[in-house]
Formats: structure tokens, C-alpha cells, sequence
């Protein structure tokens, strides 16, 4: 839907509901950047949106080839959104690669803007293009704006005295004028970071600065382009709000965490796709008494968490899936000496280092079973960007309640994904209760409390507490060394029956949508988005459909068996072969369907449609 009005200038301006918009260039281009900061004005103007940056796989891929793309989605909208769109709306190429490996994602009569002095004949061959697709007629379908960015640009900065080259690198600035201009986004906060981030070198700065609004008044003047847009802004609920992704989100929801316990936050990691932005976040807050450690290798980062967790710090590390592999060893042990710490796996494709840009749900299996022995423990998912925050809480209050390692489940989309996030605040956010036994005397390490089941945390140098822990199998009470076949069975199970018992303490699953009825969609993680959209969309036509996100899986909700016999089918929805949904079976013998993917992308909404479809035939 549209209204439309003429400006001051002659050209139409349209005013709409959503739009999505997607930059895509070589990866020197800029597109994240410039993705981003189209991002923070959106914010600024008001708008929901979802995001889905998209990082090439390697490195340092040839220039202008196809592995080298890098794109950045944005879905922004005047009402609430779930997803960053299942298809560009608007398609900005800055050369060939980006417009072969994107256009067949773009919806006919869609909007390409073309970077047209990219397409020389070098480039064409390095994209694999046998002819020029801005005149063979390949593109009638699709409304094509080409701009010579690269000569505008050039013209725009040839008084400023840059060399070439870094004047070169200012086009995606250029672009990124004309696109705020086409969608009606001011430039004033982008020319502030400009400043900010230059200032120690004015003349990037003002080339900067001089290439956004060359593209913006290019906009306003070309005759090339008639219409722009305006997407008014959304109705949320009175607070404060800003811009955020998961690994931020995750990365203060762990300093929160810290803060609400009394406790030092240790985090201790080894640099990794894509969970390496939680080791930056978190290295700026030594103010907040944050203490990050870059170990040598995922062994020694595991190691120093359990040392850090014995020593009475919160303690923390992260990795993603390759990572928890090293680390599996360690945490057994930590499952074995019973101390608090977090681990978060921010999930990608697998296997072996796989797709390390790429989304992927595919280490449930490992988080429940990844270690040798009968070795449980608790593991939790956040369902949104924004989500990370609490469930970091919560991952905290876990481990610290019930006396054991938590596994945290991220994933790549929402680890890099950003939405607008309602700052909380701090008398809404749970209580961390710690206490540490002080009493001198007898001290039994192993001695439990018999709600949780969790042992004393008593910290190392406490008068009379003194106790030692290791790998090998503890003695109940006691916590000597202990080879006898009754205790190592007593133990086993006591540990299952921690784990288990922290049911008690989470939230009971609750459904979108009806509470009985035709079909049950199941999910977890950063499946949600896209679930939520499809169940909503599937009750809009008639259909009896509603949606259980999880975001306990280990244990599951104590109500969770309940909740699943409500309904006539149960589909589970998820990035991998079924790991989910084998659990759900195993653990309730209810006959579910799945609905799977792994191609390193997030479910489009069409996706689960057509699933929600098929499983109701």
C-alpha cells in the first residue's frame, strides 16, 4: 500500500508501509558499514526493523568475484516486523559480482541502483557475465536506476586533493546519500559519526561528508530516478530504545549479570567467527569490573573459566561450534567439580569450521551430549537480538543457582542481526542471589541443598572451607576421590536430577495463538522471526496454527508434554536435520513432523508457509 504526493522538486513521494533494502558490493566495499549507519537513521526516524548483515566466507576473496560479495539487509516498517524481509524490495549493486549473485532474490519490477562505471569488461568476465546485462535486456523485468557512482564521486571530492585511491573509497558513502535521499532518512547523524570517527584526520572527513550528501542532492536533482519514499514511523510502547545485535546484547546482559550478583565478570575466550564481537564488547567494560582474557587456544580459555568460577568470579567463555569441540574435555570437568559458569556457543555452519559466516542451529546435540560420560547440563536459547540480553541473565542465574555450567545457544543471524531494544530498567531485571558459606568447621564441599540439589560455592582462602576438586569422581558430601561403583551411580544421578530439577524454575511454555487445535509450529533460537510471521500470516487465512518458541532446552518446560498434546499435529521448525525434533519425540513420543534447513540462510516466512501447508494436508 502507498499514498502518493508530489514534492517541491516534481517527484512523487510515496509513502509506505515497510521496505526492504538490500546493499551489496565487493567486500573492500563498505557495505556493512554503510549498512549499518542506514540502520542507526532508521532508528533514529522511528522505524521497526530487522537486519541481516551477510559477510562473504573468505577472507580475502579476489576482488570483484562472486565469493567476495557482501551484502546487508534491512527490513524497516511503521508497525512491527519479525524478519529482514524474505526478498530485497531495493537491490544497491556496486558492481557486476554483487548484482549476479543478488538478482535472483529481487521480486519483479523491484528497484535495482547500479553502480554503472563498475561494469567494464574486467568485471563482467570476473562475475562470469558473457555480455552486459545493463544492455542486453536481461533486467526489462526489474526498474534499473545505473548511476556512475565511481565518476559523480570522483567530481564531488577532485577539490579536496585526496589521493585516487582514498577518494575511491568514498563512493559507498556516495551510495548510501542517494538511498537516503530515495527513502527520506536525514543525514545529520551519519555526518556526526563522520566527524567523530575522522577527526584525527580531517581530510577523510570531509571527504566523507562531501561524497553522502553528493549522493543525496544527486538524488534530489538526477532526472534518472522520480520517486522516492517515505515509511512513517512505528506505534512501540513509551521507553527508552536503541539500536543493538545479539552479541551486544549478550555481551551486557552478561555485565548485568555480574552487576545484579555482587560479582566480578570473567570472560575468557578464544577469537572465533562468530562470537568474536562478545569478546570486544565486553573488553571496553573494565570499568564495570569486566576482566576479558584473549587465551592462546579454546583450551586454555575453558581452563581459565574454571579456575575464574573457583576463584568467585561470574564466570564466563565463548565459542562457537568448532570451539566447543576443544572445550568439551574442560567442561565435563566443570560438570564434575559443580561451579558456575556460562558458555556460549554462537552457533554457524558446520561441520569441521565449516561455513564461519554463516547461520546454522546444528549444536543442540552437542550442547546436550558433546562430552564423555553422563554429563548434563543446563542449556538455554534467546529467540531475538534483543533477547540475548535477559537469556544471558538467565544463563547466569543458572549456573549460579543450581551450581554448574549453562550452555548458552546463539546463533550466527542473531549474533550479527540488530533490531531496536528497549532499554530495561534495573529494578525490572531478576535477582542474582550468591552466597558463599563462611562458617568454619567441618566443610563438606559436596554437602547439597536438598531444594536444588546445587553444593556449596565456597571460595578459596575462606577460613576452614578449605577442599580440593578435580575430574575424578567425587565422593557425595565428602568430595574425596571416590572409585566405589554405588556413589559413582549415586552421583551420576544426583547431577541428571540438578540439571532436571531446575525445571521448577523456568517459565512454562506458552503458545501464540490458539491453545488447542489443528497444528502446533514448534522452534527455538533465531528461528523466531520468521515462525512468528508465518504462524500470524496462516491464522490470518483461517487456519488453526500456533506458535511454542522454546527457549529452555534443557530441561524443557515442566509443561511442555501438556502443551504438545493440545494439538492434532506438531511441526518443528529449525536450521539442521532434526536435532530438536528428536529430542521432542524421544522425550514425549508424540509422532512430530520437522521442518528443516541448512543452507547457512535463516527461513524465509514463504519457507514456513509452505511447511505449515504441507504438514496440514
Amino acid at each position: 500500500m502507498s499514498n502518493v504526493t508530489q514534492t517541491h522538486s516534481g517527484k512523487k513521494l510515496h509513502k509506505l508501509e515497510k521496505v526492504a533494502v538490500r546493499f551489496a558490493g565487493d567486500s573492500g566495499d563498505g557495505m556493512q558499514l554503510v549498512g549499518g549507519k542506514f540502520t542507526e537513521t532508521t532508528a533514529i526516524c522511528g522505524n521497526d526493523f530487522a537486519t541481516l548483515p551477510d559477510f562473504p566466507a573468505e577472507i580475502r576473496a579476489p576482488t570483484g568475484s562472486l565469493p567476495g560479495v557482501s551484502g546487508f539487509q534491512i527490513h524497516f516498517s511503521s508497525h512491527d516486523i519479525y524478519t529482514p524481509g524474505d526478498a530485497p524490495d531495493v537491490l544497491i549493486a556496486m558492481n557486476p559480482a554483487a548484482l549476479k549473485v543478488n538478482l535472483k532474490d529481487l521480486p519483479e519490477n523491484g528497484i535495482i541502483v547500479l553502480n554503472q562505471d563498475a561494469f567494464s569488461d574486467t568485471n563482467l568476465k570476473k562475475a562470469g557475465y558473457t555480455s552486459n546485462p545493463l544492455e542486453d535486456g536481461s533486467l526489462k523485468r526489474f526498474r534499473v536506476y545505473p548511476v556512475p557512482v565511481g565518476r559523480l564521486n570522483a567530481e564531488a571530492l577532485s577539490k579536496l586533493g585526496l589521493p585516487k585511491k582514498d577518494a575511491e573509497r568514498c563512493k559507498n558513502f556516495f551510495a548510501l546519500g542517494l538511498i537516503y535521499w530515495m527513502f527520506d532518512r536525514p543525514l545529520d547523524s551519519t555526518i556526526g559519526w563522520i566527524k567523530d570517527k575522522f577527526k584525527k584526520v580531517p581530510g577523510i572527513a570531509d571527504a566523507n561528508e562531501a561524497a553522502l550528501k553528493a549522493g543525496y542532492f544527486y538524488g534530489e536533482t538526477t532526472e534518472l530516478i522520480p520517486e522516492h519514499y517515505e515509511i512513517p514511523q512505528a506505534r512501540v510502547a513509551p521507553g527508552l530504545y536503541r539500536k543493538i545485535s545479539g552479541n551486544e546484547a549478550a555481551a551486557l546482559g552478561f555485565v548485568a549479570a555480574a552487576q545484579l550478583a555482587g560479582k566480578q565478570l570473567f570472560y575468557g575466550s578464544y577469537p572465533i567467527t562468530p562470537a568474536s564481537d562478545i569478546l570486544h564488547e565486553l573488553a571496553i567494560h573494565k570499568n564495570l569490573g569486566v576482566r576479558t582474557f584473549q587465551a592462546e587456544d579454546e583450551i586454555a580459555a575453558i581452563g581459565a573459566t574454571i579456575g575464574a568460577a573457583f576463584g568467585g568470579a561470574l564466570a564466563l567463555t565463548g565459542t562457537s561450534g568448532p570451539g566447543v569441540a576443544l572445550k568439551s574435555e574442560a567442561i565435563g570437568l566443570a560438570v564434575m567439580t559443580e561451579l558456575p559458569l556460562v558458555i556460549v556457543n554462537v552457533q554457524r555452519g558446520g561441520p569441521s569450521t565449516g561455513l564461519p559466516t554463516k547461520t546454522e542451529q546444528a549444536d543442540l546435540l552437542q550442547a546436550m551430549y558433546g562430552r564423555n560420560g553422563e554429563c548434563p547440563m543446563i542449556i538455554v536459547a534467546p529467540a531475538t537480538p534483543g533477547e540475548c540480553f535477559h537469556m544471558a541473565i538467565e544463563a547466569a542465574r543458572l549456573a549460579v543457582k543450581y551450581m554448574g555450567p549453562v550452555m548458552f545457544l546463539s546463533d550466527g543471524f542473531l549474533a550479527n542481526s540488530a533490531e531496536p531494544w528497549q532499554v530495561p530498567r534495573v529494578e525490572d531485571l531478576p535477582r542474582i542471589d550468591v552466597h558463599h558459606p563462611t562458617v568454619e568447621g567441618h566443610f563438606q564441599p559436596y554437602l547439597r541443598n536438598p531444594e536444588t540439589l546445587a553444593r556449596p560455592w565456597a571460595l578459596p582462602g575462606t577460613p576452614g572451607l578449605e577442599h580440593r576438586i578435580g575430574g575424578l569422581e567425587k565422593e557425595d558430601g565428602s568430595g574425596n576421590v571416590s572409585y566405589d561403583a554405588e556413589n559413582h551411580q549415586h552421583m551420576i544421578h544426583t547431577r541428571a536430577a540438578k540439571v532436571a530439577g531446575a525445571a521448577k524454575d523456568i517459565p512454562p511454555a506458552k503458545v501464540a495463538g490458539p491453545d488447542h487445535g489443528e497444528l502446533l509450529l514448534v522452534g527455538w533460537g533465531g528461528t523466531y522471526g520468521a515462525l512468528r510471521a508465518a504462524a500470524e500470516e496462516a491464522r490470518a487465512k483461517g487456519k488453526s496454527v500456533a506458535h511454542l518458541h522454546l527457549r529452555h532446552l534443557n530441561p524443557f518446560p515442566a509443561n511442555l508434554g501438556d502443551v504438545l498434546t493440545n494439538y492434532k499435529r506438531v511441526l518443528v521448525a529449525e536450521l539442521n536435520c532434526g536435532q530438536l525434533l528428536s529430542m521432542i519425540r524421544a522425550k514425549y513420543l508424540i509422532d512430530a513432523k520437522g521442518l528443516n534447513k541448512v543452507k547457512g540462510k535463516p527461513f524465509q516466512v514463504v519457507e514456513v508457509l509452505r511447511g505449515i501447508e504441507e504438514a496440514m494436508r
